[in-house]
C-alpha cells in the first residue's frame, strides 16, 4: 500500500514526527535516469600531476571513476531513507578544466525501478570527488569540491527535470 503524506506534507515523517521510509510498492516501474555535476577546484600543479598521471598513489581519475560507480551502488548503505535500487548503468567522466584550475564530474545513472536514482547520482559524484582530493591531498591541500547537484532526471510521476543555470547537461 502505497503512503500518503502525513497532515505535515512531508513524505518521510510519520505522524509521530518520526523518520519514516516512504512504500514504494504501488508505483509502477518506469525508465529512470539521473545526471549528477560537481567539480574540484586545485592549484595548476596538481591538476598537472594528475593529467600527466605522475601522482604517487597512481590513476587519480581512473581509481575516482571507479570509486563513483561504487558509491552509486552503495548508496541506500550511506544514505538513510534511500531504497537499495537495482543499477542498471553507472558512467562517470571527469574532465580536466586548466581554466579552473580543476576538474569537473559527470554521473549518470540508469535504472527500471519504482523510485528515482537522484541520490546515487549526486552520491556517486560526492565520492568520486572525494577520492581525487584523497589522491591529491599530499599536492594541494586546499583543494575545494563545489557545486554537486542535481543536472537532470528523467522518470517517475514528476517527468524530466533539467537544471536552467546554463550548466551543460549531457542527452
Amino acid at each position: 500500500m502505497t503512503q500518503t503524506p502525513e497532515p505535515s506534507g512531508l513524505t518521510h515523517v510519520a505522524g509521530d514526527g518520526t523518520a519514516r521510509m516512504v512504500d514504494v510498492g504501488d508505483k509502477p516501474e518506469t525508465s529512470r535516469m539521473a545526471l549528477a555535476t560537481g567539480s574540484i577546484t586545485m592549484s595548476p600543479g596538481a591538476l598537472d600531476a594528475i593529467v600527466r598521471n605522475t601522482v604517487k598513489k597512481g590513476d587519480v581519475l581512473a581509481v575516482a571513476r571507479v570509486a563513483g560507480i561504487m558509491a552509486a551502488k552503495r548508496t541506500a548503505e550511506l544514505i538513510p531513507l534511500c531504497h537499495p535500487l537495482p543499477i542498471h548503468d553507472v558512467g562517470v567522466t571527469l574532465a580536466p578544466d586548466p581554466a579552473m584550475p580543476g576538474i569537473r564530474v559527470e554521473v549518470e545513472v540508469r535504472t527500471v525501478g519504482r523510485t528515482g536514482v537522484e541520490m546515487e547520482a549526486l552520491t556517486g559524484a560526492a565520492v568520486a570527488l572525494l577520492t581525487v582530493y584523497d589522491m591529491a591531498k599530499a599536492l594541494d591541500r586546499s583543494m575545494v569540491i563545489s557545486d554537486i547537484s542535481l543536472a537532470r532526471k528523467v522518470g517517475g510521476a514528476h517527468g524530466e527535470y533539467a537544471r536552467l543555470d546554463g550548466t551543460p547537461v549531457a542527452p
